[in-house]
Parts: C-alpha cells; structure tokens; sequence
C-alpha cells in the first residue's frame, strides 16, 4: 500500500479558530489556491480541510461546490476534489476571454481615471520594474496582475470587471508568468510600458491598441509553455 502523501493545500491554509464559518472556509479555500502555492491537480482531502478548520465537512462541502462553479476545483466520483486543471487549449481560451473583457474596460478606463488612479498604475509598473530587475518570477506574476487592474478599475464598469476578476481567477493556478523565461518577461513589460504611457497621456486608442498586441505576444508565450510539468491536463 502506497503511503499516505500530505496535501500540500494543507500546508497553506490559515484557518481562523474563532470564525470557523462557511464564509471564511471559502475565502480561505480561495485564497491559498489563487495564491500559487498549490498547483493544479493537487488533492483537496475533505476531513482534513475540515480538521484545520475545525468544522464538520459539510461547510468545506459547501465552499467547494462554490468553488467548483468558479472553475477553481473539480471533483471526480470515486476521486474526490482536487484544484482544477486546465487543457492547454482552456488555457488559451481563458486568456482570450480576458483580453475581451480588459479591452471592452480601458476605453472607458482612461476617461474615468483620476490622478490617484494614475499614480497607482505608475507605483505599481515600479514595482513591475524592481521584480524584473531582481528576477523574481514570482513577484512578476502577481504584480503583472495587479497593473493589469490598476489600468482597468478606473472604468468602474463593476459587472465586467467581476468577471474579468472571476476569468483572471480561473488561469491563476498556472501562474503563468512564472513559468516564462526572463527574455519574454522582458518583452511583456516593454508591452506595460506602453500600456501606462497611454494611460497616462489619456489616449484610449493607444490604450486599446497596445493592449491588444500585448495579449498577442502573451498568447503566443503562452503556446510554448510546456504541457508535460503537471500544471495543465
């Protein structure tokens, strides 16, 4: 008989004894899985989820239906649950539904944007600059995100940016950004670069247009990432 092998969700929840409620079941859930430490087709063992929260199953049951509807977890009968794995092509598509969304916000975004929505896109390209300066894979990725929002919050178009939040959600597993060598890293950012100038210079055209050759160049780094690490189906 194989030993028992620890899930590593387990390893990254942080469960709050005094609030052991759904709710904060859930949002712990989809904190650690959005987080990055806990790749796809890791297992999601339903009594020691429970055990860390000191709950009975019924509330983790509940947060990970939510979860599988938010394309975050699966479950498979006579498997149980687990992160949700992604096929290359889903990864694709799910990429493509991001940029439809972001491109349809930042036409409006740069109309509604204040000084202090400009001056959080700009503190947040530094810290774009000081992750690629330190070659900090990790720190690219989720700050990569981050500027992405800063460009598109300002639309205050509340429904589509729930669900640009909701197709961001779905691919961040992967953490893709990680997984790209320095050079295209690189390449993206020159993308950002463009991306804020036009953002601050109040041109929507310029906006949307360097957006889109951005998620060309994204799409196609993502096409050469490798299939074989266990992080895609």
């Amino acid at each position: 008989m194989r030993p028992h092998r620890r899930s590593a969700l387990l390893e990254q929840l942080m469960a709050d004894p005094a609030s052991p409620s759904q709710q904060a079941v859930l949002g712990e859930l989809r904190r650690a899985i959005l987080d990055g430490g806990v790749p796809p087709g890791t297992p999601i063992p339903l009594a020691e989820v429970a055990e860390v929260f000191g709950v009975s199953q019924i509330p983790v049951r509940e947060a990970l239906k939510t979860l599988i509807g938010e394309g975050l977890v699966a479950h498979r009968r006579n498997a149980g649950y687990s992160v949700a794995l992604l096929t290359p092509a889903e990864l694709r598509e799910m990429y493509i539904v991001r940029e439809t969304l972001e491109s349809a916000s930042l036409m409006v975004a740069v109309a509604n944007a204040s000084d202090a929505d400009r001056a959080a896109a700009i503190a947040v390209n530094r810290l774009l600059e000081q992750a690629i300066a330190d070659d900090d894979a990790a720190a690219y990725h989720r700050q990569s995100r981050q500027f992405h929002a800063a460009l598109t919050r300002p639309s205050r178009m509340h429904r589509l940016l729930h669900m640009l939040e909701a197709a961001w959600n779905v691919t961040e597993p992967v953490q893709s950004m990680v997984h790209v060598g320095p050079a295209d890293r690189a390449h993206l950012h020159a993308d950002h670069r463009e991306m804020l100038d036009a953002f601050l210079s109040e041109d929507p055209e310029r906006l949307v247009a360097a957006s889109e050759a951005h998620a060309a160049r994204l799409n196609a780094v993502i096409a050469t990432l490798p299939t074989d690490t266990g992080l895609l189906a």
